[in-house]
């Protein structure tokens, strides 16, 4: 199977720099909303069969523009949300920001037993995103894409993937409506074919704010 991993669109928690999280979660800026409505262009060469995306809004309006090109509507699933802040929700303070990476070392580390503060384990959170790409492989579909988060889809990559690492993943960048592409199966394992780090749909929709992929993690 192929997957594409697709980081939502910029949104306004994006521009704060802060750990939004929760349900519903922040909508798309305008520059989100952009980088969304290049995404059909940019993947024209796949044969996209299904996607799926989180139940954060963000992820829901990053795919609307592939779906309806697509003629597909989108399927929800909790397991794509990203990974829970608990305590530290919708704080952008620097003490804040550590404590959440700090539990992504941990998980790097397959201390898959830390759990964020007041918040879900590694194992608890990649097992919800495990369970949504057990779903795709079972439809027996090619291609299916996935517009998820990204914390979630850096380090469910470095964890799945036999050829990246949680080094690779915290040294590059993965901004908002970057993608990932993998290739494989649960049983034999998986394989990173590509990834692009910028805005997929090229420098016009970019967010040259961005700085760096410590921080681009959160967001």
């Amino acid at each position: 199977m192929r997957l594409i991993l697709i980081r939502h669109g910029q949104t306004t928690s994006n521009v704060l720099g802060a750990l939004d999280t929760d349900v519903p979660g922040a909508d798309l800026t305008d520059l989100g909303r952009e980088q969304a409505a290049a995404l059909p262009e940019a993947l024209a060469d796949e044969t996209i069969e299904r996607i799926y995306v989180s139940t954060l809004v963000r992820t829901q309006q990053t795919a609307a523009p592939l779906a309806n090109a697509l003629g597909i509507v989108p399927i929800v699933r909790d397991g794509l949300r990203e990974v829970e802040a608990g305590d530290l929700e919708m704080r952008s303070d620097r003490e804040s920001v550590q404590a959440y990476l700090a539990t992504f070392i941990a998980w790097a580390a397959e201390d898959y037993d830390t759990r964020m503060p007041g918040a879900e384990s590694g194992n608890e959170a990649f097992t919800r995103f495990d369970s949504v790409v057990d779903e795709a492989v079972a439809s027996g579909l090619e291609t299916v894409a996935i517009v998820s988060h990204g914390a979630m889809l850096r380090y469910w990559v470095a964890r799945a993937t036999t050829n990246v690492d949680a080094e690779y993943v915290s040294t590059h960048d993965l901004t908002n409506t970057g993608v990932v592409i993998v290739t494989g199966s649960p049983s034999e394992g998986w394989f990173t074919e590509s990834w692009t780090g910028q805005a997929i749909g090229g420098p016009a929709v970019t967010d040259l704010t961005a700085d760096g992929p410590a921080a681009d993690a959160l967001r």
